[in-house]
């Protein structure tokens, strides 16, 4: 009797280890399956080299294409600056980088660096707190920073040069 339960023993025991075993499989195996989907192949974009689909004024279904590689211009510090609140004052930092096409453009912005500091400045510091804790708060002074910095722009180069404002970094406190 007591030599049927040892085997008893011995076999639960030898059951549970198969189930560990098997579930250590299935999670390895799961991981790796999760990280080949999620990290992709490197394979050419579906759009071509140097080109990028952007959605146009005219409507919903018409495109224009954009040609140029993409390159950014970081600001060299984050701005940093008050912002009126209906109960408090709040403290905003925002790192700020500018995507523009084309070399040219890119020299021009790094020329102008301090006249544009000067613009997103004057144009963040007309936010109110209220409206920086909303995510269309954000998108509106995003979208007003990208209009002034491009007025500016027009005005000492001639052209937009920047193409769009990102905010790479935001905190608010």
């Amino acid at each position: 009797m007591a030599e049927e339960e040892l085997k008893m023993e011995e076999g639960g025991k030898k059951s549970k280890l198969i189930i560990i075993i098997v579930a250590v499989v299935v999670l390895i195996a799961g991981g790796g399956a999760a990280y080949y989907f999620l990290m992709g192949d490197d394979g050419p974009m579906p759009e071509a080299e140097g080109e990028a689909l952007v959605q146009g004024d005219e409507g919903a279904d018409s495109t224009i294409v954009k040609t140029g590689t993409a390159l950014y211009v970081a600001m060299p510090r984050p701005f940093v600056f008050n912002v009126p609140g209906s109960t408090r004052d709040r403290l905003v930092e925002i790192k700020v980088q500018l995507m523009m096409r084309g070399s040219d453009n890119e020299e021009q912005a790094k020329m102008h660096i301090p006249l544009i500091e000067g613009t997103l400045l004057k144009t963040f510091s007309t936010a109110n707190a209220d409206d920086l804790v909303t995510e269309a708060g954000k998108i509106a002074i995003r979208d007003s920073a990208l209009k002034e910095v491009q007025k500016t722009m027009i005005g000492v180069s001639g052209n937009q040069t920047v193409e769009e404002v990102l905010f790479t970094g935001f905190v608010m406190q």
